[in-house]
């Protein structure tokens, strides 16, 4: 029996959106099914997401929506994380490029 502490035994679920990412980080490093997908293969994953996330908008079931918004944010990491290791972009280009969108179509609001 090995004695070596799980490095990874501290970590525990916060609200901080940085934590996700840093758990994405670990599980591509660490976990054989999440480090052997790419993005082909969760795309299909990533629309059943958001049927999900919709059926919940129908049922006005808000807990279960909250938890289908949670899927579909792992999967904007997951992507963003595999794209990291590529060097092709980060999930700070992801936020930076839909804030630049945002202020650039509200003129009115953001001048």
């Amino acid at each position: 029996m090995s004695s070596e502490k799980n490095p990874y035994s501290e970590i525990k679920a916060t609200s901080k959106f940085g934590d996700l990412v840093k758990i994405m980080e670990i599980l591509r490093k660490e976990c054989p099914w999440d480090r052997k997908q790419t993005h082909e293969s969760i795309k299909d994953l990533m629309v059943e997401e958001v049927y999900e996330a919709i059926e919940a908008i129908d049922n006005k079931d808000y807990q279960e929506l909250c938890k289908e918004l949670g899927d579909m944010m792992l999967h904007v990491v997951f992507h963003a994380e595999m794209a990291r290791e590529t060097d092709s972009f980060s999930i700070d280009d992801v936020v930076f490029g839909i804030q630049e969108k945002l202020i650039r179509r509200h003129p009115h609001v953001f001048g």
